[in-house]
Parts: C-alpha cells; sequence; structure tokens
C-alpha cells in the first residue's frame, strides 16, 4: 500500500509540474496582436531631430572644449527621450535620478573596491537597487555605472558629464518632443 500512495503522489506531483511548466512558457505567448505597431515617418522625424540636437551639442562641446560630456550611455538615453518620451523610464525624474544615482554608485564602488569584473558587476547591481528604491528607474543609468567603475571615474563625473549632460538631454526632448503634435514631454516630473 505504501507504494501506491507514493506512486499517486508521484503522478500528483507531475501533473502539477506539468501545468506550471505550461503556465510559464504560455506567458511567452503574444496577447493580441504579434507584431509590433508600425512607426510613422513623422515620429521618424521628430526622434531623429531630437537626437541630433540632444546628442550633437553635447558631443561637440565635448570635442572642441576637451570636457568629457559624452558617455555611451546618453545614447541610449536619447533613444528613451526621443523615441519612446511617453514611457515612464524617459521622464526627467528618471533620466536625471537614474544617471547620477547610478554614477555615485559607480564612483563610490571604484573609490573602495577598483575596477575588477566583480566590482563593475556590483556597481551596476547597486545602481539598479538604488534606482528601483528611489523610483528613478532608468536603464542607461546601468551602463552610466558601469564606466564610472570600468574607467576609474571621480565625484566630478557625477557633475560633468553626468548630471549636466542629463539637464541638457532633458532640455532639448522638452523642446523638440513639443513640436510634434502628437506629443506630450513630459507626462510628469515628480
Amino acid at each position: 500500500m505504501p507504494a501506491r500512495k507514493i506512486e499517486s503522489t508521484e503522478i500528483a506531483a507531475a501533473g502539477g509540474l506539468s501545468r506550471a511548466l505550461k503556465a510559464y512558457f504560455g506567458k511567452m505567448r503574444c496577447a493580441g496582436s504579434c507584431n509590433l505597431p508600425r512607426t510613422s515617418l513623422d515620429e521618424i522625424f521628430f526622434s531623429s531631430l531630437g537626437t541630433f540636437l540632444g546628442i550633437g551639442p553635447i558631443a561637440l562641446l565635448s570635442l572642441h572644449y576637451g570636457v568629457p560630456l559624452l558617455i555611451p550611455s546618453f545614447g541610449a538615453s536619447a533613444a528613451l527621450l526621443y523615441a519612446a518620451c511617453h514611457a515612464p523610464l524617459a521622464q526627467p525624474r528618471n533620466v536625471l535620478g537614474g544617471h547620477v544615482f547610478s554614477a555615485l554608485a559607480g564612483v563610490a564602488v571604484y573609490r573602495f573596491f577598483g575596477n575588477d569584473w566583480w566590482a563593475v558587476t556590483l556597481a551596476v547591481m547597486l545602481a539598479i537597487v538604488i534606482m528601483m528604491a528611489t523610483g528613478t528607474m532608468h536603464p542607461p543609468g546601468g551602463a552610466t555605472a558601469f564606466v564610472a567603475v570600468f574607467n576609474g571615474q571621480g565625484l566630478g563625473f557625477v557633475l560633468a558629464p553626468v548630471a549636466l549632460g542629463s539637464v541638457l538631454l532633458i532640455l532639448v526632448a522638452i523642446l523638440v518632443n513639443n513640436l510634434h503634435s502628437a506629443r506630450k514631454y513630459p507626462h510628469y516630473w515628480l
């Protein structure tokens, strides 16, 4: 009799596992249409204009004056600010806070632990935790923390290029995104 009980328990467990796996993989199916919506030409134009006007002056000032204002994560911020300006992750609080908190995390980790592979990992993890805790999630901030550790940045990195560059990108986003009749930016400040 005990063997029979074990068999039915195993069968019940296998059935439960089967249902759990089916539910898990079911989450990966499309909801509604499986196709992404097409982007209109005017949306592409205004996204391009914003990117050019946002990244251009930062790159120009950086090269002309030898001031390090350009960091790779600003490219990802430009994609959010000018092509997905409606997204919560692209709002001013998220852009500025996400970059600044991540830069602080990266600088602190570098100062205490150097730039080993695990320090870069720790900085990115810490940046994500801080952005989540402060409600300033901005995915490019993870790259900002990475750059701070990988390139051995000090506290000055937080002000320029990070804070100053973020503010410039946001100002251009406010000016350009509101030129288009279907866009509104920002959706919220705080």
